[in-house]
């Protein structure tokens, strides 16, 4: 569902994305992680085409996001990290408009809209104007957006980031509910305990290069790690961070 072939982006002399090659299956939970500047956010613009690579490609769903990328869109859902909403309109209305931008017919998209409200708990505050919602609010409205057209691929930037523990649980609920049902999801967080709770495989990107790719036992074996080691310990070893060397910093 998700295939990047040396995917690469410079700024000027900077290479914040090196050679990106990912193969990701369809209902698979990727995780993609790694150090502040690493290079998630632009990677995961490269591969909805908002951003346009250097050199290398994308393909969601069969289809190469540079020659086509509206049939690209069409396929895919996205949630960024910080969600950009209009404050001027209510929660239906916004939708109503996502659901115009994709074509679907009123009355589903009515259909659905009102499916995904209940779904995130907000049914009662479809009237309200987005800009009395809170941050957790808007993050589920971003997300009910990116579902509205039942994509193959969902992108999520930093999805957990400012929920409260029960919007938390909520989101990971639906994300495994998703892939159950062949949705591909693509997650890139900082928060390394969901990711080893809820990925089926994870990607470690650092200074713009993935250097380790795989599951959770599968990181174990290639850092040397015992079997109970968690992924924040792995994550330390294999990016050569240690918790002394954070705390140094500040000292």
């Amino acid at each position: 569902m998700i295939e990047t072939f040396g995917l690469t982006k410079h700024y000027g002399p900077r290479v914040a994305v090196d050679q990106l090659n990912l193969r990701i299956a369809p209902g698979e939970l990727f995780g993609f992680i790694g150090p502040n500047g690493a290079g998630k956010t632009t990677s995961i613009r490269m591969m909805i085409g908002i951003l346009h690579p250097t050199s290398g490609r994308a393909v969601i769903a069969g289809v190469d996001v540079a020659k086509d990328p509206v049939a690209a869109k069409a396929r895919l859902g996205y949630v960024p990290d910080n969600p950009h909403l209009y404050p001027k309109l209510t929660a239906t209305e916004f939708l109503r408009f996502v659901g115009e931008i994709h074509r679907l017919e009123r009355r589903q998209a009515d259909l659905r809209i009102g499916e995904l409200l209940e779904l995130f708990g907000l049914e009662d505050r479809a009237e309200e104007l987005l800009g009395g919602y809170s941050h957790g609010m808007k993050q589920k409205i971003c997300l009910a957006a990116a579902l509205l057209p039942e994509p193959k691929v969902v992108f999520l930037d930093e999805p957990i980031v400012g929920l409260d523990p029960r919007s938390a649980r909520l989101f990971k609920d639906i994300l495994r509910e998703l892939c159950a049902k062949g949705t591909t999801v693509f997650m890139s967080t900082h928060i390394l305990e969901i990711a080893e709770r809820m990925c089926d495989r994870i990607g470690i990107i650092q200074a713009g290069k993935l250097i380790q790719l795989g599951t959770l036992s599968d990181l174990r074996k290639l850092a040397g790690g015992e079997q109970g080691e968690t992924l924040e310990d792995l994550f330390l070893q294999i990016t050569g961070q240690t918790e002394e060397e954070d705390v140094a910093k500040y000292l």
